[in-house]
């Protein structure tokens, strides 16, 4: 029982005793920062189980509905933070959260599912057609996130913040338009692109092995609540912690948030690239990063309409827009070749790196 307890998959469950600690920290009033970081390591695992039960619901309710209902909650956690902190109008919190879960899945999750599994298997393959298509849709959600900011810079002074807002509005509707059209290609007509090898290794890595459909949606239900309250606790907290820690809020939403979110995805991964299966680490690390750019970013703006003193737009800040367009083109780049190394992850974290120093050292 000891060694299931402290095996990879269940390593992170171990900070669940953070989930209590949380909240008595936020009864007690405690210094922000003690409930930011509390907040933050509670989440991780509650994630985790997030993830674990869509994963088993997915596989119990079949191939059409669960292919749907994983594509729209692979990153409810990260969907739930960000949209505690609209509800607080900290926007650039918000949009901070989309660059790094973008970013970090690329460069983060890939480097270092290429570097683990690389050092096992000296060449691992993977799917080159469904990776064309999967860094070609993330070229897509780069050009979208960079027009509003090209647009600002070549209307200054002329255009109004409404129109601007307007501008982005109307990109998030492409966006969601071709995510739903892109789950018709992947999930029907050519699904062949996108099936695992393995299902029960799958299933094994994920630890929803012998999972009921009841438990799986407890599970879920419950895990869900708990990110939301730990969410709330988290944004509360975040900007003085963010000055306690001498950090600018971009820096927490690009770095903290999105690891924090992505943690428990993270791990499965890199179980993956350890197991030979390239093509399932590629397709988290860039499925992830698809799902963030053209589901969960417009779906946060059109929440703006209804949640937070006023809606959001698509108008990132220039680092940020670079970064984005440097992880597309160098992810894209490595999975041309339909195959990886780990030289290959250890550029991807060195990008990783350096822009998340860039990100520190940004001016409030």
């Amino acid at each position: 029982m000891l060694k299931n307890l402290f095996s990879p998959q269940n390593f992170l469950n171990l900070l669940l005793v953070f989930v209590p600690v949380s909240i008595v920290l936020e009864l007690m009033h405690a210094k922000p920062l003690y409930i930011f970081l509390a907040s933050c390591l509670a989440i991780i695992p509650l994630a985790g189980f997030m993830g674990k039960a869509t994963e088993h619901l997915s596989e119990k309710l079949g191939e059409g509905i669960g292919g749907l209902l994983n594509a729209t909650f692979g990153n409810a956690a990260e969907l739930i933070i960000a949209l505690m902190a609209l509800n607080k109008g900290l926007h650039e919190v918000v949009k901070a959260s989309i660059t790094g879960s973008i970013i970090g899945n690329l460069l983060l999750v890939f480097g270092l599912s290429a570097i683990s599994g690389g050092i096992k298997f000296p060449i691992q393959k993977f799917n080159r057609t469904a990776a064309s298509i999967g860094t070609t849709m993330l070229v897509l959600s780069a050009i979208a996130l960079v027009i509003p900011a090209i647009f600002h810079f070549i209307a200054f002074g002329k255009a109004t913040e409404a129109g601007e807002r307007e501008l982005s509005f109307e990109i998030a509707l492409v966006l969601i338009i071709t995510y739903g059209l892109s789950l018709v290609f992947s999930l029907k007509t050519h699904k062949h692109l996108y099936v695992g090898e393995s299902n029960a290794e799958t299933e094994e890595a994920i630890g929803t092995h012998g999972w009921s459909q009841k438990k799986s949606v407890t599970v879920l239900v419950v895990a869900t609540g708990f990110v939301a309250l730990m969410s709330e606790f988290l944004v509360g907290a975040v900007e003085e912690a963010a000055h306690s820690m001498h950090m600018n809020e971009v820096f927490v939403g690009v770095i903290l948030l999105a690891i924090i979110g992505n943690a428990a995805e993270h791990s499965t991964a890199v179980l993956m690239a350890l197991k030979n299966k390239m093509d399932l680490s590629l397709n988290i690390a860039v499925g992830s990063s698809i799902q963030i750019a053209l589901f969960v970013a417009p779906t946060l703006l059109f929440a703006s309409y209804f949640l937070g003193p006023k809606p959001m737009d698509l108008l990132f800040k220039p680092l940020e827009v670079v970064a984005i367009a440097l992880s597309v083109a160098i992810t894209a780049l490595i999975a041309q070749d339909g195959e990886s190394n780990w030289m290959e992850g250890v550029q991807l974290m060195a990008v990783y790196i350096i822009l998340g120093i860039a990100f520190f050292y940004l001016p409030v």
